[in-house]
């Protein structure tokens, strides 16, 4: 079994080998001063799940290394919401201290892997970047090597397990194990904290494993990442709703003396149209765990996954762009983005929108559906839509889309995924009615602490925000863990 699994190791290799080569010739005729991260062709891609972006090269990562000029004030850092020290762990990689840098990325990130692959850089530390801000030039491309440094160091074998401190024997609770929960973990678990992690479902990631695909963020990179996390003392708990399962007080009865809640935003939306109960509807939420956390693609699996020909995807921003790749991954033959507002207002990251684009996913904007249309069997098979203009900036800064009259017509659909938002997850909230709670539905904390109105308990992540990116809801995290220690250091201290 070794021999195989070598073999077929091997394959792969000289595969992904292939793929770098002739991305490079690529990458060659461009001449760009930004080193990018090399891609598997669209035409290929777009048939399988394999991660779509290949990493730098050794080469291309020095390089781009080298372009960092060591601002002596780093805006960079400012820009990023966990503070990871980026010009450090940059100069590493340009000595060549590939292992080193990683070590740096993990003083202030559990997860570098992940997030130097899903993280907006271009939004955050490389907005601040010294070449974009003063220089209006392409900036050095930190998330490409902060995914470099990380990738080095798991096929190293030599995975470094952050420094923790002695234990104190005070028991924590994180609620939730997406993004904000790990975090809060491994910065409570590093000062020493007996920390357990409580997850609803079956498998340790929230929103990493069930809302994104793997040829955007393979399970394997969260799974090394969260071996890590269990190697420092970190314990998980599976198939376990707090609220349910047992209740905060419960727990508390267990000599839990704090609790971080990061159970997510996993509540969609829709949007209250006709037809929109007709099967072959469903939200972008079902659609993504099925495919990513419950093999629906495979048909032998009981948790199938419609598959259709026509595929319409509602929506701009992340989600649906994961959702539409997903459906040409999985044999549509049409899929296509229905957006209300223009290209440019669109919220999915650049990259997630050019990929899109490279895979031959058709992009609908200034388009609204307004009514489904159904067979005789109930399944969906008509949507009805609108076309929109441009007119002033709204409360978002975007500019408000406005209906354009008797401007309806007909498509063609046998599948429709409405991807226009999600509302926090409400079973946490809901057994604790001395919660404060805002008119969203979301947990009214102290933005410095992280603090709930109930003392012992923390939040942050979307259950916070109604909505936001990893990197952010780690942030929060980080922000929630330390409000956590200095609540119940202050409490032991009385």
């Amino acid at each position: 079994m070794e021999n195989i699994k070598e073999y077929l190791k091997a394959e792969r290799n000289q595969e992904w080998r292939a793929e770098l080569r002739k991305s490079m010739k690529a990458k060659e005729r461009t001449g760009r001063e930004r080193n990018d991260m090399l891609e598997r062709d669209p035409n290929v891609r777009n048939k399988n799940i394999d991660e779509v972006n290949l990493g730098l090269t050794e080469e291309l990562a020095l390089a781009d290394a080298r372009r960092c000029i060591d601002c002596a004030n780093p805006t960079c850092i400012t820009g990023c919401p966990v503070g990871i020290n980026i010009p450090k762990f940059i100069k590493k990689i340009e000595t060549g201290d590939y292992l080193g840098a990683a070590v740096v990325l993990k003083e202030t990130n559990a997860l570098p892997a992940v997030c130097g692959r899903v993280c907006p850089q271009e939004k955050q530390c490389e907005n601040n970047c010294f070449y974009t801000i003063s220089l209006k030039k392409p900036a050095v491309a930190i998330g490409n090597l902060e995914r470099f440094a990380a990738d080095y160091e798991r096929n190293s074998g030599q995975m470094a397990i952050p420094e923790v401190a002695a234990p104190n024997g005070i028991k924590v609770g994180v609620i939730g194990s997406g993004p904000a929960g790990l975090s809060a973990a491994g910065d409570l678990c590093k000062l020493g904290y007996d920390v357990t992690v409580f997850e609803a479902l079956h498998e340790i990631g929230g929103v990493l494993k069930y809302g994104i695909p793997e040829f955007r963020l393979p399970n394997e990179i969260v799974d090394v990442e969260i071996e890590v996390m269990r190697k420092m003392g970190i314990k998980f708990k599976t198939n376990f709703l707090v609220g349910r399962t047992a209740t905060i007080d419960e727990l508390k009865e267990q000599g839990y003396e704090a609790f971080f809640v990061g159970s997510g935003a996993g509540l969609p939306r829709f949007m209250n149209i006709p037809g929109e109960n007709y099967n072959g509807i469903l939200s972008s939420n079902e659609y993504l765990t099925r495919v990513n956390l419950m093999n629906a693609a495979n048909p032998d699996f009981d948790t199938p996954v419609l598959k259709g020909k026509n595929v319409a995807v509602i929506g701009g921003g992340n989600t649906a762009m994961d959702s539409v790749r997903t459906a040409k991954r999985l044999g549509a033959e049409r899929s296509v983005i229905v957006y209300r507002r223009s290209l440019v207002e669109m919220p999915a990251r650049v990259e997630e929108v050019k990929h899109a684009q490279e895979e031959g996913i058709e992009f609908m904007n200034l388009h609204n559906p307004v009514e489904y249309f159904a067979d005789e069997n109930g399944r969906v098979n008509k949507m009805r839509i609108q076309k929109m203009e441009l007119g002033e900036p709204d409360a978002s800064g975007r500019r408000r889309p406005i209906v354009i009259p008797n401007s309806e017509f007909d498509i063609e659909v046998d599948t429709v995924v409405v991807s226009v938002g999600v509302s926090p997850n409400p079973l946490i909230p809901a057994s604790l009615p001395n919660l404060k709670m805002t008119d969203w539905g979301t947990i009214v904390v102290d933005q410095d602490t992280m603090q709930s109105s109930i003392p012992e308990l923390f939040a942050g992540g979307d259950i916070v925000r109604g909505g936001a990116t990893v990197i952010l809801a780690m942030g929060d995290g980080r922000k929630a863990a330390a409000g956590m220690h200095k609540y119940i250091q202050e409490k032991i201290n009385k």
